[in-house]
């Protein structure tokens, strides 16, 4: 149920009072919806509220625009207003102060967040005793001689090994029984003619197929031997 006509302009004059800034019908139809009034309601109560004299109002073409009476208000000489700002400046200070304090807490909290519970810990230090324990197992067997490796698969390992260091080398022949050629008649520099072409030989990158070559052959124990 609506309020009726005098609630509703007391409700209004309040409103317009509390905002103290130029208002529409519509701006205070929107802000007062919780009290269900409706806007031709508040236009009347405005209008009338006007006529009182209870408010001020302009009108602009068609739209009308109320604010409160500035003759109700105390208005702050000139040492009152430097009162106030100096005030004003004193909270700024205290609410910058508030700020800080805030962002420090916050910060102690995100360190404090970001450390591990006491039972993350213990989880943790379990975690780390099994791990070395496993370890140390696995150094206990090969100090004992013990292979951790089948021959079987060793056998196929270096088996798989040595093919693709005979593709490697296939293929470093077949390259350069192509290569040698074409530069014996080129009158283009290598290097530039390599960028040129995209191409790069083993040395460019860092590896050596001898290098890998002897280190099949340092694996391998030597006849008689431990």
């Amino acid at each position: 149920m609506a309020p009726k006509s005098d609630n509703t302009e007391a409700i209004v004059l309040n409103y317009v009072n509390e905002q103290n800034r130029p208002l529409n019908s519509q701006n205070v139809a929107d802000a007062l919806q919780k009290y269900n009034l409706k806007k031709a309601g508040i236009q009347k109560a405005l209008d009338s509220l006007a006529d009182n004299g209870k408010i001020s109002f302009k009108e602009y073409g068609k739209q009308k625009i109320y604010i409160a009476r500035q003759d109700q208000f105390d208005i702050p000489n000139s040492e009152e207003l430097n009162q106030m700002k100096e005030e004003n400046a004193k909270l700024q200070e205290q609410l910058e102060e508030q700020r800080k304090a805030i962002r420090k807490l916050e910060g102690e909290i995100r360190t404090l967040q970001s450390n591990l519970t006491l039972e993350q810990i213990r989880e943790k230090e379990a975690q780390l005793v099994k791990e070395v324990k496993e370890m140390e197992n696995k150094l206990a067997k090969l100090r004992g001689g013990v292979t951790l490796v089948k021959p079987e698969d060793r056998m196929a390992v270096e088996e798989m090994f040595l093919q693709k260091l005979s593709q490697w080398r296939k293929r470093k022949r077949m390259l350069r029984d192509i290569w040698d050629p074409i530069m014996e008649n080129s009158p283009k520099n290598l290097k530039e003619f390599k960028e040129e072409l995209g191409i790069e030989y083993d040395e460019d990158v860092g590896v050596s197929l001898q290098s890998f070559s002897d280190l099949l052959q340092r694996g391998k124990k030597p006849k008689g031997g431990r």
